[in-house]
C-alpha cells in the first residue's frame, strides 16, 4: 500500500483518541503484532537518556490488563498531537512519523486543567496492509516529572 500523508496522520490521531478514552483494545487494534512501545527522557543530571518504559505488544496487553489493580491517578488525560513530518521508506514499505505532543490533565477534584507532559512521538508505521498500522512508538519526553500514579501509556 502507498498511504498518503493524511492516512498516516489519521492513524496517529486515532491512537491519541483511543488512549484519551482509555480504550486500550482499540489502541492495540491500531498496532502491529510486533508492536514496540518505549518512553524515554533526557536527564541533564546524569547526562543520558532514562528509559521509563520499554514494552513489546504482549507486555503492553499485560499492562492494560493490570491497570485496574494499580494505585493510579484517575484524572483524565487529553493528548494534543500535531504531526510534523512523515517520511517514507519505500524499501521497507514504512513511514517514519514525528509528532509534537502535549498532554493535559484535568483534575477530578475541582476540574482544573493543566499541562501534564510535553514531548514527541517517533512512530514507525507499516504500509503493508490495507490501512497503516503502528509498528513502533518511541515517546521522547521533555517533561521529567510526571508525579505519582501515572501508569497509562502516553
Amino acid at each position: 500500500m502507498n498511504a498518503d500523508r493524511a492516512t498516516v496522520e489519521e492513524l496517529v490521531y486515532q491512537t491519541c483518541t483511543a488512549l484519551d478514552r482509555n480504550d486500550y483494545p482499540e489502541f492495540l487494534g491500531l498496532c502491529d503484532k510486533q508492536f514496540e512501545y518505549k518512553v524515554t527522557t533526557f536527564s541533564p543530571e546524569i547526562r543520558k537518556d532514562m528509559t521509563w518504559l520499554d514494552h513489546n505488544r504482549a507486555e503492553m496487553e499485560e499492562l492494560f490488563h493490570t491497570l485496574p489493580k494499580h494505585n493510579s491517578d484517575h484524572a483524565p488525560l487529553t493528548r494534543n498531537a500535531v504531526v510534523y513530518k512523515v517520511s517514507y521508506d519505500e524499501g521497507k514499505n514504512q513511514a517514519n512519523v514525528v509528532t509534537a505532543l502535549q498532554i493535559f490533565r484535568t483534575s477530578l477534584d475541582g476540574g482544573a486543567t493543566q499541562l501534564f507532559a510535553v514531548g514527541k512521538y517517533y512512530d514507525t508505521v507499516s504500509l503493508d496492509s490495507e490501512k497503516p498500522i503502528l509498528v513502533k512508538r518511541h515517546v521522547k519526553l521533555d517533561t521529567r516529572d510526571l508525579g505519582w500514579g501515572n501508569h497509562i501509556p502516553l
